[in-house]
């Protein structure tokens, strides 16, 4: 099976897209930090340890940090000597810190911008010329409907709205190398993750009773909602789509929000 890189893949719902894809059998190499980032509840890898354990598969965990380029190619520097070629990567790793421009500080908006944008440049470049050498191979960067503008979420959107054109950019770049590029949104609200539960303080309960639309399915979307859609997107079944944006919820892409039921 194929080997693929998930970064910010030990927690949250990079958690669910690396347990996925091992049950599928990819054989995947996941990183994160340990300590809590800003706005976010992801820290450690006890829970994507005890998941894969309890799913019967196995997955390489590290910790690095995306916006390192060091850390980056120490990273793929493993996954070529462990497993001698690298088929995918899905570029989950953000954080989304709430702010319009005038209370978000120039730290902050820099920090938004190397982990989101620029860790997700890092990460391609390094994979890259390994997907290349494989004959081609796929990569899936995990978007947001932030991206076309959301109130409150300036530095966030901004990184978020970088990472389509920048997507789209690199399925034009890379069409001839049989290297497919394509943008998943999480969508709908009530979606569980590091991040959104940040924004609520930590709070769960607060979390989850925060009105959303949830999918056509009648219910919020989950992690695993979104891993099989990365999972379809790194597949051979998708290997005439590139340069695609698919929601994975309800209508992240053309904003939103649905209106509530009548």
């Amino acid at each position: 099976m194929s080997v693929i890189i998930v970064t910010g893949g030990t927690f949250g719902l990079g958690q669910s897209i690396t347990v996925e894809l091992a049950r599928r059998g990819h054989r995947v190499v996941a990183f994160g930090l340990a300590q809590p980032q800003v706005s976010s509840t992801a820290q450690g890898t006890q829970s994507l340890l005890a998941e894969l354990d309890s799913a019967g598969c196995t997955a390489d965990v590290l910790q690095a940090d995306v916006s390192n380029a060091a850390d980056v190619q120490r990273v793929v520097d493993h996954t070529m000597a462990r497993h001698g070629a690298i088929h995918g990567l899905v570029n989950n790793a953000a954080i989304g810190p709430l702010g319009t421009v005038l209370d978000t500080d120039e730290a902050l908006f820099e920090r938004i911008v190397a982990v989101n944008l620029k860790g997700t440049y890092l990460m391609s470049r390094a994979v890259l010329p390994h997907l290349r050498a494989a004959g081609g191979g796929a990569i899936v960067n995990i978007g947001s409907g932030a991206g076309w503008g959301k109130p409150n979420m300036a530095a966030y959107s901004a990184s978020k709205g970088g990472i389509v054109a920048l997507s789209m950019a690199m399925a034009y770049d890379h069409f001839h190398d049989h290297v497919r590029v394509n943008v998943a949104i999480p969508g709908g609200g009530g979606i569980v993750s590091g991040m959104s539960v940040g924004r609520f303080g930590g709070d769960v309960d607060a979390f989850l009773r925060k009105p959303a639309p949830g999918t056509a399915a009648g219910r919020p979307a989950t992690g695993r909602d979104l891993a099989n859609a990365v999972a379809f997107l790194l597949s051979d079944e998708a290997a005439a789509i590139s340069g695609t944006v698919i929601d994975v919820g309800c209508f992240a892409l053309q904003g939103g929000p649905v209106p509530p039921k009548p």
